[in-house]
């Protein structure tokens, strides 16, 4: 008997009869696994065993959990691909300008990039209360505020993530440090987190200085904490490298703090 995935396979690349190929071994491997985690739990549900007569080995009932949870998870992931696709409707509304009601200007003199007020009120507690001030309900034609801590690239970036909760990596790479700052000063707590999760995984010796400088201006104290620790750990390297006079001359605070980090652990 073969494998369903090695009857697909051409007859000359076919392993033996009566043999399980690598993709078919994982599966069943995984299955097993989760077989014997779910008999693992009903044995702790046990206190005795005269007040169990129905053993909890019944492989046969274990699998239908298997499979039941297979089933769940496959509908809950299938549902969540429709929610998805549901509220990207916001993210077409917004790259059409479909029934925009106001323009948000960047600090650079650049185009402005039309919005919804919806939208921005209900993703930052700062844009609210910017559009329901006295000023703009007393003058209907004012349909223009001005974000000025950012550029034509990073407002549109920052914009695209209002709308859909999330950013292409290269757009985030490029942007990260403006984005946070924008996060911090607008109160926008999601994408605060979804800069720190992007500094925290992509945190090396080209943007240890950044990283701590951005914490620092944001009051970021896990990610201020991480890049503390990493530049400790690698502060021979990094106090010869070009980045740390322009940082001591833009943080001197920072600096002093790394530099009686770095003597108290090297005194240890």
């Amino acid at each position: 008997m073969d494998c369903c995935v090695c009857t697909t396979m051409p007859l000359i690349l076919r392993p033996p009869r009566n043999t399980i190929c690598g993709a078919c071994y994982e599966g069943v491997r995984t299955i097993i696994n989760m077989m014997n985690g779910f008999e693992s739990e009903k044995a702790k549900t046990i206190t005795s065993p005269v007040d169990s007569p129905v053993s909890w080995r019944n492989s046969s009932k274990t699998l239908d959990d298997c499979i039941r949870l297979c089933s769940e998870q496959i509908e809950q992931f299938n549902q969540q691909k429709q929610d998805l696709v549901f509220l990207r409707g916001f993210l077409a509304a917004f790259k059409e300008q479909i029934h925009t009601d106001i323009l948000i200007s960047p600090g650079n003199h650049g185009p402005p990039i039309p919005a919804h007020k919806s939208v921005l009120a209900a993703r930052s507690e700062i844009f609210k209360n910017m559009l329901e001030c006295d000023e703009c309900k007393a003058a209907p034609t004012c349909n223009t505020i001005t974000i000025p801590d950012l550029n034509h690239e990073e407002l549109e970036s920052l914009l695209e993530f209002l709308y859909s909760g999330t950013l292409p990596l290269e757009k985030l790479e490029k942007h990260v440090y403006a984005l946070s700052q924008a996060a911090d000063k607008y109160i926008i707590p999601h994408l605060l987190k979804y800069c720190e999760r992007f500094l925290l995984n992509s945190l090396s010796t080209c943007n240890a200085f950044e990283t701590l400088e951005v914490a620092d201006s944001c009051s970021n104290q896990n990610l201020k904490e991480t890049a503390f620790n990493f530049l400790v750990k690698n502060i021979e390297f990094m106090v010869s490298s070009p980045k740390f006079e322009a940082f001591v001359h833009r943080c001197p605070h920072l600096t002093v703090q790394l530099v009686s980090r770095a003597f108290m652990n090297g005194s240890k």
